[in-house]
């Protein structure tokens, strides 16, 4: 596994839009105001050319522009890492027109983002065996202040550190909007963690995990998309590092508890989950629905306790801000001791 170099200051930062950009409000405003930020703290700015545009059909642009704007960024010695303007809707569409070839020989360098941009992350580790960092996109670094979610990734990004923890809670609804699009997180909601045993069958609260291994993962809704395509080269990732074992982390924006346990279902039975070591599992958006008697957690360990591994869930991971930024591709170790949770990423 190739890992980028952090980015030194005075380097620059390329910004990009392979999926929504950054073109209404309060998104706007927002990724202007990062921009800002990130040149007081001594970084260049460098912009793709989709950046600001909205005319593509649940991406910024048509699907060969965003391709070409990724992988000339990727490939581009102008800057020396990469944040993505956003997520969106059909990222999978610009696959075909990447160059993976062109990006698996040149010299790796961080590409941040999350939700659609799982399309680019995740192919980035199990296709070319670089390190991705699953975290916010340019965006969110415009608020005032950030919160410490921001700086763990930017952390991460500049070397500064390799492990992080849960955060004091989490964010039901944002009050950010066209008028206020500076807005912190609004933090109202207390993390609790559930962890399924394998030891005892259940799920509690109050549960001490130490697991390790090949991190690898994101958004249930791209990554079922990609099982079964020329994408899709899982297996063999996993026999690659079946001696390390690997660790899944996951978690859904769109898909309502059924849709959560046919996407787990369809890539367990498409081999993705052998040598897995355990399960990290973020909030769901359809934290708390219920259908048929079926809720986020039996979705998720209905299918996932013929494993005999710790699945952690309601964790600080994906569209519920803040969001843990996991180095995807890293070897990580994950400690859960109740509510708290460390993941050191080497």
């Amino acid at each position: 596994m190739r890992h980028p170099k952090p980015l030194q200051n005075n380097e620059t930062i390329g910004f990009v839009a392979p999926s929504f950009g950054c073109n209404i409000e309060p998104y706007r405003t927002a990724f202007n105001n990062a921009q800002k930020k990130f040149k007081e703290l001594g970084y260049g700015i460098q912009l793709g050319p989709n950046c600001y545009e909205g005319r593509g059909i649940g991406i910024s642009n048509t699907p060969e522009a965003c391709a070409k704007e990724l992988t000339e960024s990727y490939l581009s010695k102008e800057n020396q890492a990469i944040i993505s303007c956003g997520g969106g809707e059909l990222m999978c569409e610009i696959l075909d027109h990447m160059d993976f070839d062109k990006i698996k020989a040149a010299e790796p360098k961080w590409y941040t983002g999350y939700s659609d941009n799982t399309n680019f992350t995740f192919l980035l580790t199990t296709l070319c065996d670089v390190a991705s960092l699953y975290g916010p996109c340019a965006a969110a670094y415009g608020m005032e202040p950030w919160h410490p979610a921001l700086q763990d990734a930017f952390d991460i990004m500049t070397g500064k550190k390799n492990t992080v923890t849960g955060y004091d809670g989490w964010e039901k609804e944002s009050l950010k909007d066209e008028e206020h699009p500076l807005e912190p997180y609004h933090i109202t909601e207390k993390r609790v963690l559930k962890v399924y045993d394998p030891a005892t069958g259940t799920v509690t609260e109050q549960s001490k995990v130490n697991i390790s291994g090949r991190l690898i993962g994101g958004c249930l809704d791209c990554l079922d998309v990609l099982v079964g395509t020329k994408f899709d080269k899982v297996p063999e990732f996993a026999e690659k590092y079946k001696e390390e074992g690997i660790l899944w982390f996951l978690e859904a924006c769109d898909l309502n508890v059924m849709s959560i346990r046919r996407a787990i279902w369809q890539l367990e039975h498409s081999g993705w989950f052998k040598y897995t070591r355990g399960f990290l599992i973020g909030r769901p958006l359809c934290m708390g629905q219920e259908l048929m008697g079926l809720d986020q957690y039996s979705a998720v360990v209905g299918v996932l306790s013929k494993y005999n591994v710790p699945i952690i869930m309601d964790a600080d991971v994906g569209h519920f801000a803040p969001m843990m930024p996991l180095v995807c591709g890293s070897l990580a170790t994950i400690k859960v001791d109740g509510n708290d949770i460390q993941i050191e990423m080497k």
